[in-house]
């Protein structure tokens, strides 16, 4: 009888022939030395996600799905030997077995039911940010992943920039001493003032849109209202501008300071009008201090599209021009400003003349991924670290549900201690049929 490394590996495990030791080393490389990936959505950043881990040697893209035939032609030009698929669940049931790992790049929404389906299976994943749509499902697949020893990976890859890891390096060597408090931004608008269209349009030629909603409530089409890029707007779908680029500007935040959970969020902006996220938000958190803080708590406050940090800290950059999307750090010994993306500057610049600035690298966050499901090093954003990230970006948009409202939250526990009805959006309701075990 003949038997392929698949097979020895599954009755050698039902046997327990072998250490234990043994086998997680076996079972953490694929058998046949290449990397066969699955992709999640095909177009956007799915592709930015999927080409640059197919770009690894060692990757070959075995499959990839997404409900909108019209927008498979660079994988079909570039991977003709893909197997396409329209369905995910049909996708992860045909090629079970065939395939090694797997990456999610589709709407916030879906981001957990797919990351999870493919996780059971034994898949390691890389997942597009925000992790999750909701703050439940960042709490399951950071479960799953441990359960199950996977490699993980947050797709916030300028995290392995050289930008990124510099302004680490500076907060962290003490360089603008200790941190008083953090103010952080963006100008994008990913909000709606505006109640949504109550017409229908005709579903477009090759677009499922039964499978685009998913886990999501069923509504009727309406065009450019949800895909392919306004759905990051929508409550149901997206999870506002903060949930968009927070995840990428409070990386450099999170692991310079060593953040955890805050203890408080509050929104001093508007209410989102129930269909469509809020404009113009301002969100104020307090963390935890420690070793890198100046007091026994910090202050990090986020502003988005019109909103910006107060006139005495824009004034503080001096002749330095103002970025539209970035973070300035407030230390005892002076400032950094850290835009989004580019170089850290130390301020008031007269005082930092000569200071020489740390020899980072930029390393690749797609084949670092590649690389440590093919057993060779780890992932440097775990869903340990950034689920964790994203749970604390998630509860500013939830905090806009009740402005001016300082809600306390218990990260240990995972829910509001002061807030009843703020607990009720961690968890959403999946659409029947579309359920997912340990969601909905």
């Amino acid at each position: 009888m003949n038997f392929d490394r698949r097979t020895f590996l599954r009755q050698t495990v039902t046997g327990a022939v072998a250490a234990p030791f043994f086998l997680r080393e076996l079972l953490s490389k694929p058998p046949s030395g290449t990397l066969h990936l699955a992709s999640f959505g095909a177009n956007g950043m799915a592709w930015s996600t999927l080409d640059g881990i197919a770009s690894h040697p060692k990757v070959k893209l075995a499959c990839v799905v997404d409900v909108d035939s019209t927008r498979l032609d660079r994988v079909k030009q570039k991977y003709p030997d893909a197997r396409l698929y329209q369905d995910w669940r049909e996708m992860l049931r045909k090629e079970k077995g065939q395939i090694d790992a797997a990456c999610v790049g589709t709407p916030d929404h879906m981001h957990a039911p797919q990351a999870i389906s493919a996780m059971r299976m034994g898949l390691p994943v890389y997942v597009q940010k925000p992790l999750a749509h909701d703050i439940h499902e960042i709490r399951t697949m950071m479960k799953v992943a441990r359960e199950k020893n996977l490699a993980t990976q947050m797709g916030i890859q300028i995290h392995s920039w050289r930008e990124y890891k510099t302004a680490v390096k500076l907060i962290q060597s003490g360089a603008i001493g200790k941190v008083k408090a953090v103010h952080t931004w963006s100008e994008k608008k990913w909000g709606d003032k505006e109640r949504l269209p109550t017409t229908t349009d005709p579903v477009p030629a090759g677009f499922d849109w039964n499978a685009w909603l998913g886990v999501a409530a069923e509504r009727p089409y309406v065009k450019e209202v949800y895909h392919p890029g306004n759905w990051r707007k929508r409550l149901d779908f997206g999870t506002a501008t903060f949930g968009d680029m927070g995840c990428h500007i409070l990386d450099p935040v999170f692991s310079s300071l060593a953040l955890g959970s805050p203890l408080s969020v509050r929104s001093e902006g508007t209410a989102p009008n129930g269909e469509s996220w809020a404009l113009d938000t301002l969100i104020r958190y307090v963390f935890p201090g420690n070793q890198y803080t100046e007091e026994k708590t910090l202050s990090l406050t986020w502003y988005d599209g019109d909103r910006l940090p107060p006139e005495e800290i824009r004034a503080l950059v001096g002749n330095v021009k103002f970025p539209g999307q970035g973070s300035i750090f407030l230390g005892t010994k002076g400032q950094m400003l850290l835009p989004h993306i580019a170089m850290p500057i130390l301020l008031p610049e007269r005082d930092f003349v000569g200071y020489v600035m740390p020899e980072e690298v930029r390393t690749d966050h797609y084949f670092e991924f590649a690389d440590a499901v093919l057993g060779i090093g780890k992932t440097s954003t775990p869903f340990d670290f950034s689920g964790a990230l994203t749970e604390s970006v998630l509860l500013g948009p939830l905090a806009t549900r009740f402005p001016n409202t300082t809600l306390e939250w218990n990260g240990a526990k995972a829910k509001f201690t002061n807030s009843k009805e703020a607990n009720m959006f961690l968890r959403r309701k999946y659409r029947a049929g579309w359920s997912v075990k340990g969601l909905g």
